[in-house]
């Protein structure tokens, strides 16, 4: 009839969208926020740049929704590397995002044990063992050679494996020393190494 104007069903976006990001952020927020703590070593700066992560995907270029989780994945490592800029500070002794063993506390003593790895060589790690980018991604990323990513990462392997045998080593002990007192009857003289294995 005259007048009548057809309407065209629209098809779905194959692009993801803001509210597909935030579904995204929403619904994985401890994994994105732990990978946001495990690179930037400090809670504050997590949080500010797991916000970035955020606004950088749902501003930046189109991504399909397919690939949406890992386009997030990809925004937050991008904000870390801007935000502590690890391969500039490679070679200084300590950083404003240094942690320390009170700072930015993690869960499991793996966590911390990667948190309190330098930035670059936490950074290498991260990005290739937990993440499994490849060498070159990781060199075009941080601003480095391939070889400065594969120095690193085995830097990181050899200090997480010293902290794991010393982590062992400390528990032990401790138990030991628990075992002793306990049949002895008497009270423990020294507390500092089982709390500090604790917190390792």
């Amino acid at each position: 009839m005259f007048g009548t104007k057809k309407v065209r069903n629209q098809e779905p976006s194959a692009y993801a969208t803001k509210s597909d990001f935030c579904r995204i952020f929403n619904s994985d927020i401890r994994g994105l926020y732990l990978l946001s703590l495990l690179l930037t070593g400090n809670r504050t700066i997590a949080e500010q740049c797991f916000v970035g992560g955020l606004h950088s995907a749902q501003n930046g270029s189109q991504v399909f929704k397919e690939w949406a989780e890992a386009w997030a994945r990809r925004m937050i490592i991008q904000n870390a590397i801007r935000m502590i800029r690890p391969w500039k500070t490679a070679n200084a002794t300590h950083t404003a995002a240094t942690p320390s063993i009170g700072d930015a506390t993690a869960e499991r003593s793996e966590f911390a044990r990667v948190i309190d790895l330098p930035a670059f060589e936490r950074f290498a790690f991260v990005m290739s063992v937990l993440e499994r980018y490849s060498d070159r991604e990781c060199s075009l990323l941080l601003g480095c050679t391939r070889g400065n990513v594969a120095a690193a990462r085995t830097r990181a392997l050899e200090q997480l494996g010293k902290s794991a045998d010393l982590h062992r080593q400390l528990v032990s002990i401790a138990s030991h020393r628990e075992t002793r007192r306990e049949h002895s009857g008497l009270e423990p003289q020294l507390t500092a190494v089982p709390s500090f294995a604790a917190s390792v």
